[in-house]
């Protein structure tokens, strides 16, 4: 029988090579899975990179367009009429308004007279008409905001029985105007001369027959009637352009 020569013993270098190769497997297998990880950490940087400059882009946008506003720029351009240059309806026999004295919120007389020399503003509205005044309100509110200096503003009541002192406070607070405008009151008979003069339905007409009628007129220095607003005219922009061309 063939006799098989007895094993080799393992030296001690065919034992150590083994380590060489393990560090070489672990080396060599480990960098894929970190160029894996590396590539998705680099796209999420990216994308987070691409999302802050997308808001940052919207943010100096915003700015810019609040910066151009408090200048007194609109974003879109102001519709005027091409011969007036007016951006409400020009009154063309610029007749002298019609005089009157009346109590505002604090309890102290205002008449007109006291205005002449300054561009003034006359609103009739309620504090009780809701949606509408509310609207009128905020947008005299608006163009006040756009203006360098202010204007004598005259809010004359529609609403004798409901514009109480306590509703008026409510109601300018409500619409930010507190200190900013004087609220005109007295009795249906005191009012109602004013309210025919200036062509001017009160509420107890129906709210419907009010909002039609609801001006805002603008007065020059001489205390004439120069510019009227209907409620579908009225925006901020354009009575800020028309009070700055008045005076």
């Amino acid at each position: 029988a063939l006799e098989m020569p007895p094993p080799r013993p393992a030296t001690k270098s065919s034992l150590v090579d083994r380590k060489p190769i393990l560090r070489r497997f672990r080396e060599h297998g480990s960098p894929p899975q970190m160029t894996g990880r590396r590539a998705r950490l680099l796209a999420l940087v990216a994308i987070a990179a691409a999302v802050l400059a997308v808001a940052l882009v919207l943010l100096l946008g915003r700015a810019a367009n609040r910066t151009s506003g408090g200048a007194g720029g609109a974003s879109e351009p102001l519709s005027t009429d091409s011969v007036s240059g007016f951006a409400g309806a020009a009154l063309p026999a610029a007749a002298p308004a019609h005089p009157f004295t009346l109590t505002d919120q604090s309890g102290q007389r205002v008449s007109l007279a006291s205005l002449r020399g300054q561009v003034a503003v006359l609103v009739f509205l309620s504090s009780t008409c809701g949606a509408a005044c509310t609207l009128i309100a905020q947008q005299v509110r608006g163009a006040l905001d756009e203006l360098a200096q202010p204007v004598p503003v005259l809010l004359i009541s529609v609403d004798p029985h409901g514009d109480s002192s306590t509703r008026v406070s409510r109601f300018l607070a409500q619409v930010s105007l507190t200190g900013r405008v004087r609220y005109l009151v007295g009795s249906a008979r005191v009012l109602r001369p004013i309210w025919r003069a200036y062509g001017v339905q009160p509420l107890s007409s129906g709210t419907g027959a009010f909002e039609r009628s609801a001006p805002v007129i603008l007065l020059d220095r001489a205390g004439r009637e120069r510019v009227i607003f209907g409620l579908e005219q009225l925006t901020p922009e354009g009575l800020a352009h028309d009070v700055r061309k008045l005076s």
